[in-house]
């Protein structure tokens, strides 16, 4: 019920993001061309906050479901779903945080 996370796979796909990064900061903005493989930020980070609702969601799922007396779902699944759900909600959090203080320095900067 619970998905692995596969430590090889998950440092294979953090290498590939990270040399697309520095592939796009390498390129000349200048004669980048808007293409379709352009990022949306807002797109972006309201993926990212869905994810994370969906993980909450069925980490509440499992947690009635256990409650409930259900045999399919042990305690082992509902607090490994719950512990999943707070570290992504903690993640959401810093990066608001970050994104906020990027924020508030943009906006003492003096034009």
């Amino acid at each position: 019920m619970i998905n692995a996370i596969d430590p090889n796979q998950l440092l294979t796909q953090m290498r590939a993001e990270q040399a697309r990064a520095t592939q796009q900061v390498n390129v000349n903005p200048s004669t980048q061309v808007q293409g379709t493989d352009s990022v949306n930020f807002s797109g972006l980070i309201k993926s990212a906050i869905d994810q994370v609702n969906e993980t909450q969601q069925a980490s509440g799922k499992l947690k009635t479901a256990f409650e409930m007396g259900d045999p399919n779902v042990s305690l082992v699944d509902a607090m490994i779903a719950s512990q999943k759900a707070g570290v992504a909600f903690q993640a959401t959090v810093q990066v608001r945080n970050k994104l906020v203080a990027a924020y508030e320095e943009v906006m003492r900067m003096s034009v």
